[in-house]
C-alpha cells in the first residue's frame, strides 16, 4: 500500500472523497459511544458482586478489633497480610487507606508540601520544585503536580520504561528536581513495563535532592491481559542501595473490585512510613474497616486475588483483541498510525501522524465517539507533536467497541489525508 507521501495530488483528493463518504455514512448512524476513560464494564464489576452480599458473621479481626468501632490506623492485619503476600512488601511498610490510591498520592504530595520528609524543608517553602513526568503519561498525575504549583519536566518513554539517561542527568545536577511520578507496570497509556535495569537505575541513581521521592503508582501490578510480566521489586532494590526513604508505593483494588468502593494502600520505607503514620494519626482515626474485612473475606489469599484477575483478564483480552486486530487490519504497513501492543493494563496508546491527534478526536466526537482528549497524556495538555491518543477499550460492549473502532480508523485516515492536502 502506498504511503501518503507517495500519493499524487489526484490520488489524495480521491482518497479524501472516499473517506469523507465513509465518514458521513457512519455519522448518519447517530451513535453514542464512549472510550474516554478506563472504566470497568458491567461484566467485570459483576465478578465482584459477592462482596456486596457475603454476610459478615464475625466482626472481630485476628487482632481482636471490632471493625464496626473505632481503631486500627493503618488497616486490618488480615488485609495487610494479603497485600504483603500479593505485592511482596513487608506488612510493617504498608498502610491500608480508603477507597482511592489517587487520594493517597495527593495526600503524599500535600504532606511533602506542608511538612517535608524526615526533617527536610517543606516543598511549599522552596522557590521551585520540579517533578519528572514520563510522557505520554497519566493526566491525573499531572493535575496533582499542577495543583501544588510544581514544575513538570516531561521525560520520554522508551521500550524499557522512562528514559533513564535523561532522568539520571536531571536528578544528579539539579537539587530542585524532587521526584518522579510513574506507572511502572503496563504504563498509562503505553502499556510499557519498566525493565529490571530501569528499576535498578531508579533505585541507585545519585540525586542532588536528598529528599528525592519516587511516586510508584503500581496501579496495574496484577492486571495481566496477554502475558504476566514481573516487575522488579523496588523495595528489594532500594534496600540494597540504602535508598528506601525515596519510595512512595501506591496500589488499589479500584479496577479489581469496584471503582470508588475498593481499598487502597500506601507503602514506604521503614523510616518514612512511621513519619507518615504520625500524620495519619492526626488526619484520621482510621479508614473503612468493614470494607477492608469484606474485601479480605472475598479474596482470602493472594492466590484468590490472582484467580479473580485471570477472569478479569479474559474479559479484557476480548476487548483488546478487537482493538489490536482492527489496528493491524487497517494500518499495518501504512504511515497513518503507530502503536504499542501492551501485555496488560487498561489502555492502548496510538500515535497518529504529527499534527493529527486533535483533529482525529474532533472528527470522532462529531461522529458519535468520545475519546480521551488529545494532549491529555502530556503536562498541561500540550502534546508537542499533537500525535498521541489514549484508547480505552474496557467500558464499551464488544459490539459497541467494533463500531467505535470503525469510526476511529476512518477518523485517523481522514485527519491524516486532510492534513497532507493542507500542507501540500
Amino acid at each position: 500500500m502506498a504511503t501518503l507521501d507517495e500519493m499524487s495530488q489526484v490520488e489524495l483528493l480521491q482518497l479524501q472523497k472516499d473517506l469523507q463518504a465513509e465518514y458521513d455514512k457512519l455519522k448518519g448512524l447517530n451513535l453514542n459511544l464512549d472510550m474516554s476513560r478506563g472504566k470497568p464494564a458491567g461484566a467485570q464489576l459483576n465478578l465482584s458482586n459477592d462482596i456486596l452480599t457475603m454476610p459478615l458473621n464475625n466482626y472481630i479481626t485476628s487482632e481482636g478489633i471490632d471493625v464496626r468501632n473505632y481503631g486500627i490506623l493503618d488497616g486490618i492485619a488480615e488485609l495487610k497480610g494479603l497485600f504483603s503476600d500479593l505485592l511482596n512488601i513487608p506488612t510493617k511498610n504498608i498502610i491500608v487507606g480508603g477507597n482511592s490510591s489517587l487520594n493517597l498520592i495527593y495526600d503524599s504530595f500535600a504532606r511533602l508540601y506542608i511538612f517535608g520528609a524526615l526533617g527536610s524543608t517543606p516543598w511549599g517553602k522552596l522557590d521551585k520544585v520540579k517533578i519528572l513526568c514520563p510522557v505520554p503519561g497519566y493526566d491525573r498525575h499531572f493535575s496533582i503536580c499542577d495543583e501544588f504549583g510544581f514544575e513538570m519536566v516531561p521525560v520520554p518513554m522508551t521500550e524499557t520504561g522512562v528514559d533513564m539517561d535523561i532522568v539520571e542527568d536531571l536528578v544528579k545536577n539539579d537539587p530542585t528536581v524532587k521526584g518522579i511520578i510513574c506507572v511502572p507496570l503496563y504504563s498509562n497509556p503505553d502499556g510499557i513495563c519498566y525493565s529490571d535495569e530501569t528499576v535498578e537505575r531508579l533505585a541507585k541513581m545519585e540525586t542532588a535532592a536528598e529528599d528525592f521521592k519516587i511516586f510508584w503508582d503500581n496501579a496495574y501490578a496484577i492486571h495481566h491481559v496477554y502475558k504476566e510480566v514481573e516487575l522488579l521489586n523496588i523495595f528489594d532494590v532500594c534496600r540494597k542501595y540504602n535508598t528506601l526513604d525515596r519510595i512512595l508505593f501506591f496500589f488499589s483494588t479500584s479496577k479489581i473490585t469496584f471503582p470508588g468502593s475498593g481499598v487502597a494502600l500506601l507503602a514506604a520505607g521503614d523510616n518514612y512510613i512511621e513519619e507518615i503514620k504520625k500524620h495519619f494519626g492526626v488526619q484520621t482515626i482510621g479508614h473503612n474497616k468493614i470494607n477492608m474485612l469484606r474485601t479480605y473475606n472475598f479474596f482470602k489469599t493472594a492466590d484468590g486475588v490472582k484467580l479473580h484477575m485471570k477472569r478479569l483478564g479474559a474479559l479484557l483480552r476480548e476487548k483488546f483483541d478487537i482493538v489490536l486486530n482492527k489496528l493491524d487490519a487497517e494500518f499495518e504497513g501504512t504511515d497513518y498510525l503507530k502503536w504499542h501492543k501492551p501485555m496488560g493494563g487498561y489502555f492502548i496508546s496510538v500515535f497518529t501522524q504529527n499534527g493529527c491527534a486533535k483533529e482525529t478526536v474532533r472528527l470522532a466526537k462529531e461522529c458519535g465517539l468520545i475519546l480521551t482528549n488529545a494532549g491529555a497524556t502530556y503536562p498541561h495538555g500540550m502534546d508537542p507533536n499533537d500525535s498521541n491518543i489514549r484508547v480505552a477499550p474496557s467500558y464499551p460492549t464488544c459490539e459497541d467497541l467494533i463500531q467505535a473502532m470503525d469510526i476511529f480508523c476512518v477518523c485517523v485516515k481522514l485527519a491524516a489525508v486532510n492534513n497532507k492536502l493542507k500542507n501540500n
